[in-house]
């Protein structure tokens, strides 16, 4: 071995002599427990693969800035806000939503867009989509809608019929099914879409007001989607294309970036808004809340290690920072919950202390301690408990949210909004989409469907009828569905149409 060759240690740094060939008793007898190398090597190897993520489990990931470039003091005293010009570092993570960590880039699905802003408050997480709403609007339905764009328990295939049983059972799922089979559900690239909170988050100012608010990451690079037959195509020519396309723009210096505009309504507008705001399922027009420009998000640095840095990346919508707070959307208040649950069963418990995970701008001081694999150090000497006289960390009462009206029967409450899920679906299809864009949406559908059972399909486009009859008519005639039937299912309550399709 020359000098300037790296040598080879065991995980505790003890160097390795011979990393080849297995101590044997005699040339070919067998190994011997004494073999440490090979034993933690292989203890190692089978330890490599943590539990993947249930969704998001496909994705790819890359560091860079995001700039203030307007003035948000009075909406807002997020620190990271707090002035135009001002930079804060960001780890990105774009992903597929339903799939396997092998799957396909080009599947038709949702994407994730996820942030992690290191604020000098600590870590700002936003866990976004590409698209500004969501197939539901209660977490009760989550685990539910998620298994059924995973495997068939009998056959470990996917499964249309799941899929479309479900969707027919939630109209409220109509807008983000006509977005998913659109073009705009197999986006070309990861730097040709938009990232979305879609949900609505709370903004406070240092006078305590707030405000409510939507994120809309809009692509600088330009909407590009792929056709359902580009897509198939893409996925026999290179499955990795979107994980592909972001490394090598990074690697070449052609720096991805997209513009954040925001909605923003004030409390007593929120409370007179024609939509409600808290049904992720719905957009807000910007026809009626004007987007306005506040910064500018781009990445500029890939991962040196894709396990250590993207894999073990763990976004959650409850890490916030002062100045900005939830809403009481149902599915965001699931989400709060949910994340970091998934992320100790994945990680374990320390998983903030992984490097990428890590508050970079803002050290932790608290009195949690101990669990496994608790790698700093653990608090030292200092009381692991509250209050205590040995000054130990302290509340700030200056983070502190201003309070928000909440009142109620504690209860299971149905969603009651005078305004139906078919109505805004039924605009995206009519006034925003072009004619190609309606052919190839209904040509997705019906290619999906056609091995769904009749009683679905028949339930399916009794909703797509009432979103929008030339809707329902083109996947009618595409199933081969008698439209009389079709339409007369579309007159009865949802209650009926259920007890009128059901499959014995």
């Amino acid at each position: 071995m020359s000098k300037d060759t790296k040598k080879m240690t065991s995980a505790f740094g003890c160097p390795v002599g011979n990393d080849l060939n297995t101590v044997t008793a005699g040339e070919r007898g067998p190994a011997l427990m004494q073999d440490v190398h090979l034993l933690e090597k292989l203890a190692h190897f089978d330890r490599e693969r943590i539990p993947e993520r249930v969704v998001h489990a496909k994705g790819a990931g890359a560091y860079g800035y995001f700039e203030v470039t307007a003035d948000v003091t009075k909406y807002t005293k997020a620190a990271f806000l707090s002035e135009v010009g001002k930079k804060t570092e960001v780890f990105a993570r774009f992903s597929t939503v339903g799939g396997e960590k092998g799957s396909a880039d080009c599947e038709r699905d949702p994407r994730g867009f996820a942030l992690k802003f290191y604020t000098e408050d600590g870590n700002y997480d936003m866990t976004g989509n590409n698209t500004p709403v969501f197939f539901i609007r209660d977490p009760l339905k989550f685990p539910d809608f998620i298994h059924t764009q995973k495997r068939d328990p009998l056959t470990n295939l996917k499964s249309p019929t799941m899929a479309w049983d479900f969707w027919s059972l939630t109209p409220e799922s109509m807008h983000q099914v006509t977005i998913l089979f659109s073009d705009r559900g197999t986006p070309a690239t990861y730097r040709n879409m938009n990232g979305y909170s879609s949900h609505t988050y709370k903004w406070y100012n240092a006078k305590g007001e707030y405000f409510w608010v939507q994120y809309h990451f809009k692509t600088d690079q330009g909407i590009r989607n792929l056709t359902g037959p580009e897509s198939d195509a893409m996925r026999g020519k290179d499955p990795d294309h979107a994980t592909r396309d972001l490394f090598n723009a990074i690697e070449a210096g052609d720096y991805p970036s997209w513009t954040l505009e925001m909605q923003i309504l004030t409390p007593e507008r929120a409370r007179d808004f024609k939509w409600d705001i808290l049904d992720i399922t719905k957009v807000w027009p910007h026809s009626e809340v004007p987007p306005i420009t506040v910064g500018k998000l781009v990445l500029n640095r890939n991962p040196e290690n894709y396990f250590a840095e993207v894999e073990q990346a763990a976004f959650n919508p409850s890490n916030l920072v002062p100045g900005i707070g939830v809403s009481p959307d149902k599915m965001l208040q699931g989400r709060l919950f949910s994340y970091h649950d998934t992320h100790l069963h994945r990680l374990g418990p320390n998983y903030h202390l992984i490097p990428v995970n890590q508050a970079k701008n803002a050290p932790e001081n608290n009195y949690q301690r101990d669990g496994n694999m608790r790698v700093d150090k653990n608090g030292g000497s200092g009381p692991n408990y509250w209050p205590n006289s040995f000054d130990g960390p302290a509340p700030d009462n200056v983070s502190v949210e201003p309070d928000i009206p909440i009142e109620g029967v504690g209860q299971r409450h149905e969603f009651n909004h005078p305004n139906d899920d078919f109505v805004q679906p039924g605009t995206l299809y009519s006034v925003v989409m072009t004619d190609q864009d309606r052919a190839n949406l209904v040509n997705n559908i019906v290619g999906n469907m056609e091995t769904v059972p009749q009683p679905i399909q028949l339930r399916q486009c009794a909703l797509f009828y009432l979103t929008h009859e030339d809707y329902g008519a083109r996947v009618a005639q595409g199933l081969g569905l008698d439209m009389a039937e079709v339409k007369r299912l579309a007159a009865m309550t949802q209650e009926e149409r259920v007890a009128a399709t059901s499959i014995k």
